[in-house]
């Protein structure tokens, strides 16, 4: 099953459980997608896949700006992985496909 597709995610911040969405645009060994959430849209940099494993970077604005390095894991529609914030340690991230 391809990595491609939107995923309803939670990410565990030190803020509380921020919902949004992640859409991942797939073109052979790298991809393009952005992350959504009610603080706003961040744009994938640098997306990778390696089989079922995505790497991507963000540059968060809201509610401080930082850049985020970020790693997941597809498993038929689940999709799992950690968001690094450098500083802020790192926050889970969990989600299915919408």
């Amino acid at each position: 099953m391809s990595v491609a597709g939107t995923y309803n995610v939670t990410t565990k911040t030190p803020m509380g459980d921020q919902s949004g969405t992640f859409t991942v645009n797939v073109d052979g060994d790298s991809f393009t997608g952005t992350v959504s959430n009610p603080m706003g849209n961040m744009e994938v940099q640098d997306g990778k896949v390696s089989g079922n494993t995505l790497s991507w970077k963000m540059d968060m604005k809201v509610p401080m700006p930082m850049s985020l390095t970020c790693t997941a894991t597809v498993d038929g529609d689940a999709i799992s992985g950690e968001i690094d914030t450098g500083a802020f340690g790192k926050m889970a991230m969990a989600g299915t496909r919408a």
